[in-house]
């Protein structure tokens, strides 16, 4: 380890979720993993002992509420639970990927809005903090009591495309629908290239139709960029759309790869060039492609912990 950070009194912890960011973010503070094992009972409930004194202790957990995702949030629940009785000073959970976040409101009649009731679980638990990464809607930081710090990975993703030295009149970056061109206008002034929104139609969950393209593509190299990636079926039709619409290149990058499903078969059969992606949600081995390159959050995590646990402020990474 390189550095050591000097103070014991922060802990950081990691359950089963995202264990490979959570070592590489307490490697960056310069702590060890806090000891704690996870086990199941034969019936699959979830058992978890905290293998070490944190009495009086700022306590971080890191845990993605990815697939399985139920498994996740039940083992969050019960450590979150575990740390209060043992007297944890604070409680503060950082999700890299905050599970359910895409029912933040009802669509229609009788729908649950299921991210506001992970919210209520968390804080009936006993968490003090959240500390979250591009939550699918900005909003769902509203259905908190509690702090929450919402951190964006566009600064990450941006300069990985800024490395490739593309002029920006050569570029555009796409929002694959209108809910996402907030964040395609902050990746475009970064990169100071235009920007286009692909208009579609979307039948059923999982199913997306493309409409049109509003915006220039033609000649240029495109960005796609979205918050979350799942069977990616949105992503490759827009990137389709775009080359048939004159893109020379197309480029797509998200925070999150839930790449669930036909995913991954669907990104290497298209025309996609390369996937950026972060390592907010652990990748499985069959989830591997040569189209995708992952980068690491670790050091914006790492940075957010630290700012917290010294009460400095935290907007500061925003910029």
């Amino acid at each position: 380890m390189t550095n050591h950070y000097p103070d014991h009194k922060l802990k950081i912890f990691s359950l089963n979720s995202n264990e490979s960011l959570a070592k590489e973010v307490a490697e960056e503070i310069g702590v060890p993993l806090g000891a704690c094992s996870v086990n199941r009972f034969s019936d699959g409930e979830v058992q978890i002992n905290i293998e070490e004194s944190i009495r009086g202790c700022d306590v971080f957990v890191i845990q993605s509420t990815s697939a399985p995702v139920n498994e996740n949030l039940m083992e969050l629940l019960i450590m979150v639970d575990a740390l209060k009785r043992a007297s944890a000073r604070t409680i503060n959970v950082v999700m890299p990927y905050y599970g359910y976040a895409r029912q933040d409101r009802k669509a229609r009649a009788r729908e649950p809005i299921t991210a506001k009731l992970v919210a209520n679980l968390l804080e009936t638990a006993g968490a003090h903090r959240v500390i979250a990464l591009d939550l699918h809607a900005p909003q769902i930081q509203g259905f908190f009591d509690i702090p929450i710090d919402h951190l964006v990975a566009v600064p990450i993703l941006s300069d990985y495309f800024k490395e490739k030295n593309i002029p920006g009149e050569e570029l555009v970056i796409v929002s694959p629908d209108h809910g996402g061109v907030t964040r395609a206008r902050k990746m475009a002034d970064r990169l100071k290239a235009p920007i286009a929104i692909i208009d579609k139609r979307r039948p059923r969950p999982n199913v997306a139709e493309v409409m049109n393209i509003v915006g220039n593509v033609e000649g240029k190299k495109a960005i796609l960029i979205d918050d979350i990636i799942d069977t990616a079926g949105t992503i490759t039709i827009a990137a389709n759309a775009l080359v048939e619409n004159g893109a020379t290149e197309v480029y797509a990058c998200c925070t999150h790869p839930v790449l669930s499903g036909p995913a991954i078969e669907r990104i290497d059969n298209s025309k996609i060039k390369e996937l950026v992606i972060t390592n907010s949600i652990s990748l499985a081995d069959d989830k591997q492609s040569e189209k995708i390159k992952e980068l690491s959050v670790a050091p914006l995590l790492a940075d957010a912990i630290v700012r917290v646990f010294e009460n400095k402020s935290v907007s500061t990474l925003f910029n």
